[in-house]
């Protein structure tokens, strides 16, 4: 009667499973993270989760033996990571009376386990930010992207979004007519073009927010319009490139796909596939077998069997 805690915590929200028991797999939803001054919001949403979803599942602490986190902004915006494996295994210890193995990654991982089911090869994962990680789990990590909304996430739907946007302010202006319809979709979700400013550079959430309108501009690409097509096309590319360079020589060429863009966009899902196509012939594209949240309960399992190290700046291990 072994239990498993699996959380995944992304730019538009998070979501925790616990598994085993035999009693199958049971699930909630979390708030999203934000990026203050002070940093990102991370470690204090991952504390807070492990806490509700111990006080939600009371029956399985006693038997609790692994937890596994995939965070966004795990390497570039938490001080350290260390520290809150370390604030985990407290939490938990404090709750259950013993201690457990906790493994906390980036979310590219969580994202690579869940999508290869352990094993190797590449995945590109697309969310509300972007990342590809090339890596057999040992010794080979390739991180391509995952550095937030200002300096990448190519192909993301925050990506998406802020390109939509500057498509819209650019028809508002009048230097290019081609991006009326976007216009008239921010409108209708933001308002007027005045007010955009300080709806998002005020935002801890910018990112999610951002990510909310790709589905704007996927919905205008599906229907026709050229400016958005455009800009979903761009993305798979973009996608794409990121895979190419994460396949490492030493690793099988294999690359699967995740994440809410390649399921909402067609457009760029073939511009993806052939665009990768074109840059790596010798790839065989692959669908994921599981999601993120499938990720993070495999890192959990791992963690409780001692079969994972840390690999910094990927995964940190306490127990």
């Amino acid at each position: 009667m072994r239990y498993l805690l699996g959380i995944d915590i992304g730019g538009s929200g998070s979501r925790v499973a616990l598994a085993g028991g035999g009693a199958g797999r049971t699930e909630f939803a979390g708030e999203r993270i934000g990026i203050t001054a002070a940093g990102s919001t991370v470690p204090d949403t991952v504390i807070a989760l492990v806490r509700r979803a111990l006080a939600e599942w009371p029956a399985a602490t006693e038997d609790l033996a692994g937890v596994g986190v995939g965070a966004t902004g795990l390497a570039t915006l938490v001080e350290r990571p260390d520290d809150l494996v370390a604030d985990v295994a407290m939490t938990v210890a404090t709750a259950t009376g013993h201690r457990v193995g906790v493994a906390i990654a980036v979310d590219a991982v969580t994202a690579h386990l869940g999508a290869l089911g352990g094993d190797g090869g590449v995945i590109v994962a697309l969310g509300t930010g972007a990342i590809a990680l090339g890596t057999d789990g040992r010794d080979i990590w390739r991180r391509v992207d995952g550095w937030g909304h200002l300096l990448g996430d190519r192909g993301a739907g925050a990506w998406i979004g802020m390109q939509g946007l500057g498509q819209a302010m650019r028809a508002y202006d009048g230097v290019d007519a081609t991006g009326a319809v976007l216009l008239d979709a921010a409108r209708r979700r933001f308002g007027e073009p005045l007010t955009w400013p300080g709806q998002l550079y005020t935002r801890a959430d910018r990112a999610g927010v951002l990510a909310s309108f790709a589905a704007d501009v996927v919905s205008a690409a599906a229907d026709g319009d050229a400016s958005s097509t455009a800009i979903v096309v761009e993305a798979g590319r973009e996608a794409a490139r990121s895979a190419a360079a994460a396949l490492h020589p030493g690793l099988p060429p294999v690359v699967a796909t995740t994440g809410g863009m390649f399921r909402a966009a067609g457009a760029l899902t073939a511009a993806f596939a052939e665009t990768l196509s074109e840059l790596r012939p010798d790839a065989a594209l692959q669908t994921a077998v599981g999601d993120p949240l499938d990720g993070a309960l495999i890192l959990a399992e791992r963690a409780a069997s001692g079969a994972i190290d840390t690999h910094t700046p990927y995964v940190w291990v306490g127990y």
